[in-house]
């Protein structure tokens, strides 16, 4: 009965790593894991019984199910908030100003984790506080994930066709728009005093196993640390901490 009980259970996760690469069907699947069609079938009505699988009414092809992604993104988030602190202080002992990894929250960016430095003038503490999408590095850094039209949905929060910002932001949606295509060509955003006078933030997307945005890890400090000369440095040393807690996550640059 043991035996008979593991068998299964390899069974269904051989059927879901297949499904994994895209919806198949009942042949299909049985050619994939070399199984007989009728043991297939079994296991696939119980996958799609508990929700880890469905099926198309259409086409008949199972796809991975709402469960299934449900505890993905669960794991993912566990991993994130894991692995994100210590290449946090990678990038603080590298750079010597705060580091914050940041995520999208409605229409707008949260801070969730951040490590300071020991310089004695910092960047505001933004922990668990919202800011805008347009003007902030970190939020464009989160925005370069998805499709123009989807980060239009997100700008437009009301009828004012202003953006929040200092005169250095992009105040309405086609702005953003062009300057999102250069962030996302060059794989990085920079916001001088575009939120407030004074600030200079840099800040890199961090992606998923799937190659999608999930967060931004983001270095600000007050201008005069960091002069036009300094920039490029940062700039490299934050996209590098991007790709190493992307690579942790088992993600990386989006296939195109």
């Amino acid at each position: 009965m043991v035996s008979e009980n593991l068998s299964s259970v390899r069974r269904a996760l051989d059927v879901l790593r297949a499904l994994g690469q895209g919806p198949l069907g009942v042949q299909e699947v049985a050619g994939a894991v070399g199984r007989e069609k009728t043991q297939v079938s079994r296991t696939l009505k119980v996958l799609a019984e508990e929700g880890f699988i469905e099926r198309d009414p259409r086409t008949l092809r199972y796809r991975v199910g709402r469960q299934l992604l449900a505890l993905a993104a669960s794991a993912g988030e566990d991993r994130l908030q894991r692995e994100a602190p210590s290449v946090l202080r990678e990038l603080v002992h590298q750079l010597g100003e705060p580091a914050y990894l940041t995520v999208l929250s409605g229409h707008g960016v949260v801070t969730v984790l951040t490590e300071r430095s020991s310089r004695g003038l910092q960047a505001h503490e933004w922990i668990g506080r919202t800011t805008p999408l347009n003007c902030t590095a970190t939020g464009r850094a989160l925005l370069s994930g998805l499709a123009d039209e989807e980060a239009q949905a997100l700008l437009v929060t009301g009828g004012d066709a202003r953006l929040p910002g200092t005169d250095a932001a992009p105040r309405d949606v086609p702005a953003v728009l062009e300057r999102l295509r250069t962030e996302r060509a060059r794989g990085y955003a920079v916001a001088v005093e575009e939120m407030e006078p004074g600030l200079i933030a840099v800040a890199a997307p961090v992606r998923d196993h799937r190659g999608d945005v999930v967060a931004a890890l983001n270095v600000s400090a007050p201008v005069f640390r960091l002069p036009p000369d300094a920039v490029p440095k940062v700039v490299e040393a934050v996209v590098a901490a991007s790709h190493r807690l992307s690579a942790r996550l088992g993600g990386g640059e989006p296939v195109a």
